[in-house]
């Protein structure tokens, strides 16, 4: 598997659904360099099980995210009209609605093999043709995405394994303390605990206390 964390985060322009059932043609996480941190997140299908616990469960933290100047943005390899319907299905019929944070539209399968969390994988058959072996679907991805476009953290589940928001929520948090107070953050920190020193010095105090 690709290691993204320290890369630019790969490009892409694609379809999506925004705000709950509005579909745009041309998405883009460039739009938010410079100006947002960025959660990407992917999945393997509309109208399934695990999936939709998770979306609303990302939705349910909106108010979190904003917050913390975040964008949250899903995406799988259904169309925009498998996205747009699943939207306007309701939670107790299993859909999404209520969802309005955008949905990328990835049919071709070039988004999801850009960040190397494809299923299937493309191989030459005896006649010497590419096709796809495997699911044309996502593993559930996720990645947390800077400012300036950079991939600080990244994360893949195997499809029965749901992930955890708070922890998402925590993570952007240690990014965006290290950036802005230079300090590290040791193992399980939560926003208000103890930080240390990248030092020898600051590893030790840190220790001493703990222990």
């Amino acid at each position: 598997m690709s290691v993204l964390v320290g890369k630019k985060a790969p490009v892409f322009n694609s379809k999506a659904v925004v705000n709950g059932g509005e579909i745009v043609e041309n998405f883009s996480l460039e739009q938010f360099v410079g100006k947002k941190y960025v959660v990407l997140f992917f999945y393997p299908a509309d109208f399934t099980f695990v999936c939709p616990t998770e979306l609303i469960a990302f939705q349910d933290k909106a108010t979190e995210f904003q917050a913390r100047n975040t964008i949250v943005v899903g995406a799988s390899t259904d169309s925009e009209f498998s996205h747009w319907k699943w939207l306007q299905t309701p939670q107790n019929q299993g859909g999404i609605k209520g969802v309005t944070y955008p949905l990328v539209v990835d049919q071709s399968l070039n988004i999801s093999k850009d960040y190397d969390v494809l299923i299937g994988s493309n191989e030459y058959n005896e006649v010497g043709d590419v096709v796809l072996v495997g699911e044309p679907k996502a593993y559930r991805g996720l990645f947390l995405i800077d400012k300036q476009g950079v991939v600080r953290h990244q994360l893949v589940n195997d499809l029965p394994l749901g992930r955890n928001v708070d922890e998402v929520l925590r993570l952007i948090d240690a990014l965006q303390f290290t950036e802005e107070f230079g300090e590290v953050c040791p193992a399980n920190w939560k926003k208000g605990e103890k930080s240390l020193k990248a030092t020898q010095e600051g590893i030790s105090s840190y220790l001493s206390e703990k222990a």
